[in-house]
Order: C-alpha cells, then sequence, then structure tokens
C-alpha cells in the first residue's frame, strides 16, 4: 500500500523559506514521476512543482525562481525548497506521485495523495 506523508509545514512570515519533505513508503521515488500541489483557501487545486522519473523539473509560473523541488532516494523522500515566501503562498501543500513517468501538472494524472501540510505566510 502506498503511503506518502507530509511535514515540515507552518507559519512563516513574509520573505522566509520552508522547507517541505514528503516520505513515501510502499512506493519507490528513484525512477518516479512525483509533484506538489496546494490549494489556496477557496481556489481549486494547482500544480507547484514536479520531478519526473529522469530527474528533469517543472514549475508553475507563480513559483518559478523561489521554489525547487528535489529528491533523496536513499530517503525515499520528496522535496520542495520555498524561497521568498509571500501571504499569496499560504495554501495546503500536498506531494503527489504518478504510477508512470511523465512530467506535467495535471492532478487527475497523479494516482496516490499525501494528507497535506498547511503553510501560512503572515507577518
Amino acid at each position: 500500500q502506498v503511503q506518502l506523508v507530509e511535514s515540515g509545514g507552518g507559519s512563516v512570515q513574509p520573505g522566509g523559506s520552508l522547507r517541505l519533505s514528503c516520505a513515501a513508503s510502499g512506493y519507490t521515488t528513484s525512477n518516479a514521476c512525483m509533484a506538489w500541489f496546494r490549494q489556496r483557501p477557496g481556489k481549486e487545486r494547482e500544480g507547484v512543482a514536479v520531478i519526473d522519473c529522469d530527474g528533469t523539473t517543472s514549475s508553475a509560473d507563480c513559483v518559478k525562481g523561489r521554489f525547487t523541488i528535489s529528491k533523496d532516494n536513499a530517503k525515499n523522500t520528496l522535496y520542495p525548497q520555498m524561497d521568498s515566501l509571500h501571504p499569496g503562498d499560504t495554501a495546503m501543500y500536498y506531494c503527489a506521485a504518478k504510477r508512470f513517468c511523465g512530467r506535467n501538472l495535471f492532478p487527475f494524472n497523479y494516482n496516490y495523495w499525501g494528507q497535506g501540510t498547511q503553510v501560512t505566510v503572515s507577518s
């Protein structure tokens, strides 16, 4: 059974940084396509960043240059490093994984989801 467990959320001031974690079990992060999504209050879930089986990455325009996605395959863990956070980044952040390779940020393409971790950016 695949489980994805996010951690590392919390409150941060504008301009600050956070690094979330997504620990996978029953699923191997090496040679896997995984992504981070978020859902802001009153908005639909949106893709933030994805890392494909071959390690190539993409990110949404709204976080480009600020968020970096990476995997530690030895720890079977996915990360985003989130810098220069602003209040618009306040959201529930979700880790997701696919059965197959193919880099995209469409939620319906992802087979496994974590329970989410809250990030609040406020002064």
